[in-house]
């Protein structure tokens, strides 16, 4: 049975370390980003990078790319997205509260008049 690989040069390296033509190469071949087409590689217990491939007539690369993970939401900005503490908010509630309850007396006022 023949063998199915080439005779390829196999290199792994972090995009930054690229010459500049290979790296606009990528961008060129990626064009709307590399999120669609990246695969984890697992290097032994919890140590992992994350990667493209990207082929030249010569050398097949396996480009790590800098990912950051983040699984935890910060506290602070948890409550910067979901402040219900606005400034005013409650005079501005209590405001509609008391033209509301003003309408209905005004209506009950009419409705005994009449």
């Amino acid at each position: 049975m023949p063998s199915t690989r080439s005779n390829k040069k196999r290199v792994v390296v972090k995009l930054q370390n690229l010459p500049a033509e290979l790296q606009e190469a990528i961008r060129k071949q990626y064009p709307t980003g590399f999120t669609d087409h990246m695969i984890r590689v697992d290097k032994g217990p919890g140590d992992f990078f994350y990667a493209i491939v990207f082929e030249t007539e010569d050398t097949s690369y396996l480009v790590k790319i800098d990912v950051n993970v983040d699984g935890q939401i910060d506290d602070d900005d948890d409550k910067d997205y979901y402040n219900d503490d606005l400034k005013g908010a409650d005079d501005l509630a209590d405001a509609a509260d008391e033209e509301e309850e003003e309408e209905v007396r005004n209506d009950l006022d009419d409705d005994l008049d009449d």
